[in-house]
């Protein structure tokens, strides 16, 4: 397992090929990567800087992933976060799932991000023509997120 808060960026690429490897049980690797838009609201983003608490960051973003381990058969799991400026089209952040199973691998990836965009503490701040502004966090990420709750994951192996 791996889990990186960092300002540099990521080669998701080679991210997904280390988790393949990594066991020989590996059935399906699913992956997601979330970009800056240049847009948002209806305004045009020029930039967007991304915040977190050290160590805060690191603990929750391993009790979601702990938590789709306990829900899915899990095999590896790669959770990168960028911090820091970044300018559209930069990659913000990675889920990589490797699982025995493409659905295991599928439902844990969506579980992890749909998690990380509600209960991993970052902040963001655009810079948009009209001046800087933090971005609320959004009823359909919560509704996303809320899906889960009481849905058991199956294990399978």
């Amino acid at each position: 397992m791996k889990i990186a808060v960092q300002h540099e960026d990521f080669d998701a690429g080679a991210e997904m090929r280390a988790v393949s490897r990594a066991n020989p049980g590996v059935g399906g690797v699913a992956a997601f990567v979330g970009l800056v838009r240049d847009r948002n609201e209806g305004a045009a983003v020029g930039a967007m800087t991304l915040e977190h608490y050290p160590g805060m960051t690191e603990k929750a973003l391993s009790g979601i992933v702990d938590e789709a381990r306990g829900r899915w058969q899990v095999l590896d799991c790669v959770v990168i976060h960028r911090v820091g400026e970044l300018k559209p089209t930069d990659q913000i952040v990675l889920v990589v799932v490797a699982s025995g199973h493409r659905g295991d691998a599928f439902a844990a990836c969506e579980f992890i991000m749909d998690y990380l965009k509600t209960r991993a503490p970052f902040w963001k701040k655009e810079a948009t023509s009209g001046g800087a502004r933090w971005v609320e966090a959004r009823a359909s990420d919560d509704q996303a997120a809320d899906r889960w709750a009481g849905r058991a994951g199956r294990k399978t192996g």
